[in-house]
């Protein structure tokens, strides 16, 4: 067994457990200020933490999924069928302190056609979700007022948009950052936050080389305001030293800002800009100087937001710029062709359709994406490839939604020609 795994694992539970039984034998005294408990077990640790009238709530939800990749140059296709069960405890406030406790179950249903990165079937495309049992989230919060708070323990933390930090949530097995976590909100529409996390739990899971980054020294620090009219401007820096993926070890520094502007007739402005410049740092052995840059205007009308973006991640032919924590399947298109950018760089041109078709089985209203992406190189000016998908997502009820994703790759000098497609039914309870 991996001793430092094992001691860490421990360390968690116990931390969580500990936290529990003092919130257990007290959370009577908040039952007086009680509100519902968060929706989504999942973002537990971004959300402040509820109470309720009970002093431990539990919680349960689960996903099926069945997942198709066709790869050019891989000579079988990959059919996958798992589920997902994750199930925990949430205590009610007292004096300030509440807990969570989650576990999380991936199990494969059927045929094993597929290579989820730890059983070997090298012989079929990549659908990293490999069966695992696992501490997800063991964290403790305190927030004696409502403008600050402090998480410590294993946790899932996104932030802005994910695309520097997120749990990945659309695998079946989430990333989850073991750390400290302190916010501060001097005002209701200004926000302070730093994080600091010695160890990265990655998709993979603990099997994997790669599931598990230890003696990680990541620091961020984001700060973010709303102003009216103008939106929220958020300003960051990211710090990140892996030992267990040197070349992946950087510093950014970026400003983002989003908003939306009603124009009349029904007629809604969106926009989004972020720049950022990522150095080497800590264990990299390389020396590098990087930029980002996002573009996106949207326009919304009724029911329909059409959003087009330019995004670009500069690279030297040596190194580019590299996003290790973040959801990396929400961009640069959902066949995930571009989980590292290529040395050369990336640059997306791509538009965004999001139509909300209205009930269908409930009334929740139906939503249709559709999605196009352009992908070039940043250094060479090189034709990369195309992209193209749709996402179907129907609510059933309440507690149960359904979804059907596909998405093609269509290559010209960079990887092969992808076909994926998906479907799932989310079950919260």
């Amino acid at each position: 067994m991996d001793t430092t795994h094992f001691c860490s694992t421990r360390r968690l539970a116990t931390i969580g457990s500990a936290a529990m039984a003092v919130c257990l034998s007290q959370a009577a005294a908040a039952q007086s200020s009680a509100s519902p408990p968060p929706a989504a077990p999942a973002a537990a640790a971004q959300a402040p933490a509820a109470t309720s009238p009970d002093p431990v709530t539990p919680y349960v939800n689960a996903r099926y999924r069945l997942e198709t990749v066709d790869q050019d140059g891989i000579a079988e296709s990959a059919l996958a069928s798992t589920l997902r069960v994750r199930a925990g405890v949430r205590t009610a406030q007292w004096h300030g302190l509440s807990a969570v406790l989650e576990g999380e179950a991936i199990v494969r249903l059927g045929r094993e056609d597929y290579n989820d990165t730890v059983n070997g079937r090298t012989a079929f495309p990549v659908v990293a979700d490999p069966s695992d049992i696992v501490l997800n989230q063991a964290f403790v919060r305190w927030q004696p007022v409502q403008q600050v708070e402090a998480t410590v323990g294993r946790q899932a933390i996104n932030l802005d948009n994910q695309r520097w930090v997120g749990s990945v949530d659309w695998r079946q097995n989430d990333q989850t950052l073991d750390a400290v976590r302190a916010a501060v909100s001097p005002s209701r529409n200004t926000r302070l936050e730093y994080v600091h996390s010695w160890r990265v739990n990655r998709i993979f899971g603990p099997d994997s080389p790669q599931g598990i980054w230890r003696d990680t020294d990541i620091h961020l620090l984001r700060g973010s305001v709303t102003l009216a009219p103008v939106g929220t401007l958020s300003a960051y820096g990211y710090w990140l030293d892996l030992p267990s993926a040197p070349a992946l070890s950087s510093r950014t520094l970026g400003l983002r800002v989003t908003g939306q502007q009603a124009v009349g007739g029904g007629v809604t402005l969106h926009y989004a800009a972020e720049l950022a410049r990522q150095r080497d740092h800590g264990v990299n052995p390389a020396r590098f100087s990087h930029d980002y840059l996002l573009i996106e205007p949207g326009l919304g009308v009724g029911p329909v937001t059409v959003r087009v973006g330019y995004e670009r991640l500069s690279g030297d032919g040596s190194t580019a710029l590299q996003t290790p924590l973040a959801t990396l399947h929400a961009f640069n298109g959902w066949t995930d062709r571009f989980l590292t950018t290529p040395v050369n760089g990336l640059r997306d041109l791509y538009a965004d359709v999001q139509w909300r078709l209205g009930p269908v089985l409930t009334s929740a209203p139906a939503t249709l994406r559709l999605q196009v992406h352009d992908f070039n190189a940043t250094r060479t000016g090189t034709d990369y490839g195309r992209e193209y998908g749709a996402w179907l997502i129907v609510p059933v009820s309440r507690q149960i939604s359904s979804s059907v994703k596909f998405s093609h790759y269509d290559a010209d000098a960079f990887a092969t020609d992808t076909t994926k497609f998906w479907f799932s039914v989310d079950f919260r309870f």
